[in-house]
């Protein structure tokens, strides 16, 4: 099964990390993207990216689940930047944030999966691009978090 999994030690508390991670304004502010709604479990929201080169796209989110502080998970299209392309027929991988105290501190846990599920001229791609991103992305978390 391909997937990535990337683990972090956050310097905030979980409760800090929670938010960063499940309302959609802070999650926009270090995963860059502006949300055109709340997340909710079972909904759908849409996102444009507002990274430079790639503001032409606009993401899709299924919110799969929600529980408090431990565990927020979608469903998305991943690497998928190309505006020419309609890549709602294709699957989708499951992205999984896990959230776990560690005295004053949290330990962050990203899993995406499923990318054996994507059609094969995609997928070695979108795998590499999503395992930089993650790396990229937890960065942005822990500055953001920091900060507050």
């Amino acid at each position: 099964m391909a997937r990535i999994e990337k683990r972090t030690l956050l310097r905030a508390p979980q409760s800090r990390v929670w938010r960063a991670v499940s309302e959609s304004d802070q999650f926009g502010m270090w995963f860059r993207i502006a949300f055109d709604a709340p997340f909710a479990e079972g909904e759908t929201v849409r996102g444009r990216i507002l990274h430079p080169g790639y503001e032409h796209i606009v993401g899709t989110f299924e919110i799969v689940r929600i529980e408090p502080e431990r565990y927020f998970a979608w469903r998305w299209h991943p690497y998928a930047i190309d505006p020419d392309v309609d890549y709602s027929g294709e699957p989708t991988t499951l992205v999984e944030f896990f959230l776990e105290a560690s005295g004053e501190h949290t330990v962050l846990t990203v899993v995406e999966s499923g990318f054996e599920r994507l059609p094969a001229h995609r997928r070695d791609e979108a795998l590499r691009m999503n395992e930089g991103g993650w790396a990229e992305q937890l960065r942005n978390i822990a500055q953001h978090v920091s900060t507050e």
